[in-house]
């Protein structure tokens, strides 16, 4: 399977942030910030593998900085590395005052889809090409964050044999 450069896979989704998306704060709500992280880095995950996918994890979603009603949010994401069927997908979220022009770095995420075929089995993904210093920095790390992963994946389902499905009235 050919390998695909980084940025074909490349999304960006920039939203005004409106009242209704503020929280008591007065600042974005988190869970729309992270609807807005799954939607675009599943849309990288489907333009990498060209099939269905499906998010296996969220590793981190890192609030760096406030976004502000007065800021616009620019949320951007690419397939960094890949493994026999998944795929780590990199999310930077940049908030930019509008009437400043200031831009930061306002979140930062990794999310992990897998390719599915047409009976919802893991199916085979091709590998990246990073060409930017960006890119290639984060590729750099993929093997420890797919690691951490792992070991994250082995303690949650370790933890999911001891806890109860029983309802809390009961």
């Amino acid at each position: 399977m050919e390998k695909k450069y980084v940025k074909d896979s490349r999304v960006v989704k920039t939203s005004i942030v409106l009242p209704p998306d503020t929280n008591q704060h007065g600042t974005l709500f988190g869970g729309k910030l992270m609807s807005y992280i799954d939607d675009v880095a599943a849309l990288s995950a489907t333009r990498h593998a060209r099939m269905p996918v499906v998010t296996a994890s969220t590793d981190s979603v890192d609030f760096l900085h406030p976004i502000n009603p007065t800021d616009s949010v620019c949320v951007e994401s690419f397939v960094i590395s890949t493994g026999t069927s998944s795929m780590e997908v990199f999310v930077k979220v940049i908030s930019e005052g509008l009437y400043t022009g200031e831009r930061k770095i306002a979140a930062t995420a990794f999310l992990t889809f897998v390719a599915l075929d047409e009976n919802k089995k893991p199916v085979p993904v091709p590998g990246v090409i990073p060409e930017t210093e960006e890119e290639k920095k984060l590729h750099e790390r993929a093997a420890q964050r797919a690691q951490m992963r792992k070991m994250r994946r082995e303690e949650s389902k370790r933890l999911a044999e001891f806890l109860t499905t029983k309802k809390p009235w009961e």
